[in-house]
């Protein structure tokens, strides 16, 4: 049975990780121009390289649903640049996917598969979707929500070894975005580690670089292009990370929740 995850950045790639693990054949879409940090463990890279590898799974780009069925058939992940997930009616997905983590809904309804499942603030279960899995940090991380919503987006990070906001690399100016260090590599607090037209953002702390815009895309003022975790553990950029296990668990909880009550497979 198959499942369509619409976006494909780190936490989507969790997911789609986990499900591929599970046994479930899986397609995601992207936008033209991903905007993943954490581009070493995203399969959204892909858009940009053709082919990218998370931990052991691959995914390459497809150019339609039939490419896409022969990427499945091989045991990898196609990718499919169509945000508004128009492959939806030619693939007919058994499970459809929100993981975009926009903190609103553009565009997913209840219709959309037999069942729908919406990651983070932004969808109402019954109403936009079937269920809803939380993605904030703390008690209830991966926990399915079946009545309600997420918990709404703070604006806040969540806290790693202690820092929250300083954690992040935001865009120091409007332009084309230049990284100056590179993911795993080692920083000091106040190294410059960005450079946008005559804009230099620098370290709010020391650690291991965890993710970077690609270079050479267009960025906004504050907009998130960066993130460095103090922890200084380099194998934790090159995994996935323990969030995003945990939503990709609420994730499998909510197909076999509902699949159940929907009839899609029996015991």
């Amino acid at each position: 049975m198959l499942v369509l995850i619409k976006g494909a950045g780190d936490l989507a790639s969790g997911v789609a990780l986990r499900l591929h693990r599970a046994g479930f054949p899986v397609v995601m879409t992207e936008i033209a121009w991903p905007t993943a940090v954490r581009r070493t463990v995203a399969f959204c890279q892909c858009v940009y390289d053709g082919v990218a590898q998370v931990e052991e799974v691959t995914a390459r780009l497809a150019k339609g649903a039939e490419e896409a069925t022969e990427m499945l058939e091989r045991g990898e992940i196609p990718v499919l640049i169509d945000p508004a997930c128009k492959a939806r009616t030619e693939l007919r997905p058994a499970f459809f996917v929100d993981a975009v983590l926009a903190k609103i809904n553009t565009g997913t309804k209840i219709t959309d598969a037999p069942v729908v499942l919406a990651l983070g603030p932004g969808f109402t279960a019954g109403v936009d979707c079937h269920g809803v899995i939380e993605t904030k940090r703390g008690h209830d991380l991966g926990r399915l929500i079946t009545e309600g919503s997420a918990i709404p987006n703070t604006g806040v990070p969540g806290d790693i070894g202690g820092y929250t906001t300083q954690r992040i690399i935001r865009a120091p100016a409007d332009g084309i975005f230049e990284p100056l260090v590179e993911i795993g590599q080692r920083v000091e607090e106040g190294q410059p580690v960005a450079r946008v037209g005559g804009g230099v953002v620098t370290a709010q702390l020391t650690g291991i670089v965890r993710g970077m815009l690609q270079e050479g895309l267009h960025v906004v003022r504050g907009m998130k292009a960066g993130d460095i975790d103090p922890r200084c553990e380099v194998r934790h950029c090159f995994t996935v990370s323990d969030k995003a296990r945990a939503i990709g668990g609420g994730v499998l909880e909510g197909m076999l929740y509902f699949g159940r009550r929907k009839g899609l497979w029996n015991g």
